[in-house]
């Protein structure tokens, strides 16, 4: 597309966003491509699966890595298709919760705002922290390694590696967007190359300690203390669940990029499918390679997937490729810092968050809300103390789940519900399978939110409980406690920041979509 075909894509955008209530106030720096490797890139498959790797090997063992990981992301997908839906209709930072407040009853609207946007807001911040606190965790393992098991670092020196992680994504996530977009580009290249890099090897390298076919996908293991074992193996879907969070993204950052209702949700598709499908691989590929179950839990590295790169390439080996594997989980962190940020920003744009007067402001120079992005850093810095406990990952990774889920699914309920005629179509539609695709999606995330609150092992004590329950009920606590006191009264859900009072259709009477007659308008 030349300069002035470009030009008018973007004026069409700002026309599409100010008819949602917004005036634009970010460059539009981010294309199509861009914003396909910014959603994959925030789910960083390779570090996220290696990350995790313990859920599925408590639960189950080689079934847990392979139909753990498999069964959850098939539903996932009808959660992203249906986001997709939405974010073609209304392509706005504000995301999720603007999505709540026009699919709601009119009297509900504000309150299916304010639940969606905490909802939202609490997955951001402890995504981040848990991205980050496993970056940590990773490069204690591979300082233990390189030292032959002489610096084993504890949970202190941890926290203070996860501190430094956040300043340095602080500063990254502060930049202009032009430079956020251009580095998605080599986040994209470094995980998928990586990613490869993994399978091949651990496929390759495993040599005679390779298992079979059978026991590679058919040998179950329960470590987790659970009697139940169809209980155990549905606690490894935990790891795909955290994996395959943060497809949001495309949606908040839609008014950063060029023809957002359309690259958006496709960025929300291709990043999901992508990130199902490699992990897929990649989870096969260690199964394969993974001779014993059991000693791979008794290692004393923080993460079991190092044990099994050191066991399958040794030590020089392991270190080269683990390296790759801590640079993916740093961007990783580094996109879900920007994700989180322009979430924190749109929701203090609706005067929402305490102090919101502070973290709605725009920086002159980077044109980028650099008081939410450190907003963000410092509380994911405090959520990160819960590293001091056992089941820190646990804790984080059930937080983030659950509250970015229930932030997913509630404007879907609602679109399947009160909205089923307010939704004015965008490029992407489901047509008339909204409706089984949206309900399938709701049935889900009703069922993996229970499931996400029980702890790992049975019989928890105080260090080893999940802690995901204590984080998303304070939030709940506040949340709700603001509302009845004092938010009811003056919240009206999405605030427009353009003169009018309504928003109107984004098609005419001929079914020609408004956007696209403005580009036309544009055209010479």
């Amino acid at each position: 597309m030349d300069s002035e075909g470009l030009t008018a894509v973007k004026h069409a955008d700002d026309v599409l966003l100010a008819k949602l209530g917004y005036r634009s106030v970010f460059k539009r720096e981010f294309s199509l491509v861009e914003t396909i490797a910014f959603a994959f890139s925030i789910m960083g498959v390779v570090a996220s699966v290696s990350s995790t790797m313990s859920f599925p090997l408590v639960s189950g063992g080689h079934v847990g890595m392979i139909f753990g990981w498999l069964i959850p992301c098939l539903f996932v997908m009808t959660i992203a298709a249906s986001l997709a839906e939405l974010t073609s209709a209304m392509p706005t930072s504000a995301g999720l919760y603007y999505f709540s407040a026009k699919l709601a009853p009119p009297q509900w609207a504000p309150l299916a705002s304010w639940i969606t946007g905490w909802a939202n807001v609490t997955g951001q911040v402890t995504l981040v922290c848990s991205i980050d606190f496993t970056c940590a965790q990773m490069i204690t393992t591979a300082l233990s390694v390189g030292s032959d098991g002489k610096i084993n670092l504890g949970a202190g020196p941890t926290f203070g590696i996860l501190l430094a992680i956040l300043f340095t994504h602080g500063i990254v996530c502060s930049a202009a967007t032009a430079v956020i977009a251009r580095l998605n580009i080599f986040y994209v290249i470094i995980n998928i190359g990586t990613t490869i890099a993994a399978i091949i090897v651990l496929l390759v390298c495993s040599g005679d300690q390779r298992v079979s076919t059978e026991t590679a996908f058919t040998m179950f293991e329960n470590n987790t203390g659970w009697t139940n074992s169809g209980w155990a193996f549905l606690l490894a879907f935990t790891s795909p669940m955290w994996t395959l969070t943060g497809y949001d993204s495309a949606a908040h950052i839609s008014e950063e990029t060029a023809g957002a209702a359309r690259a958006a949700p496709i960025a929300i598709l291709v990043g999901v499918g992508a990130t199902a499908s490699l992990g897929w691989l990649l989870f096969i590929a260690a199964s394969f390679a993974a001779a014993s179950v059991p000693q791979l839990l008794d290692t004393a590295l923080p993460l079991p997937m190092g044990q099994l790169f050191l066991d399958v390439l040794g030590k020089r080996g392991m270190l080269a490729i683990w390296s790759l594997i801590i640079v993916v989980q740093y961007v990783t962190g580094a996109a879900q810092g920007v994700d989180a940020s322009r979430v924190v920003f749109a929701f203090a744009r609706d005067n929402a968050l305490p102090g919101s007067r502070w973290w709605k402001k725009i920086h002159p120079y980077t044109s980028t809300p650099v008081n939410a992005v450190w907003l963000v850093m410092v509380l994911a810095g405090l959520c990160g103390l819960l590293g001091f406990s056992e089941t820190a990952l646990s804790s984080l990774a059930g937080s983030s789940v659950i509250g970015l889920y229930v932030s997913y699914v509630t404007p879907i309920f609602l679109r399947i519900t009160s909205g089923r005629d307010k939704l004015h179509r965008g490029p992407f539609s489901l047509g008339r399978w909204y409706m089984p695709i949206g309900i399938i999606a709701v049935l889900w995330v009703c069922f993996i939110t229970v499931l996400l609150m029980f702890p790992p092992e049975a019989h928890p004590t105080a260090q080893t409980m999940n802690y995901a329950v204590v984080i998303i009920m304070a939030v709940v606590i506040f949340a709700s406690l603001w509302w009845i006191v004092s938010a009811r009264k003056w919240f009206k859900g999405p605030v427009r920041t353009v003169e009018g009072t309504r928003t109107p259709d984004l098609y005419d009477k001929t079914g020609v979509r408004v956007d696209e007659k403005e580009i036309s308008s544009h055209e010479p």
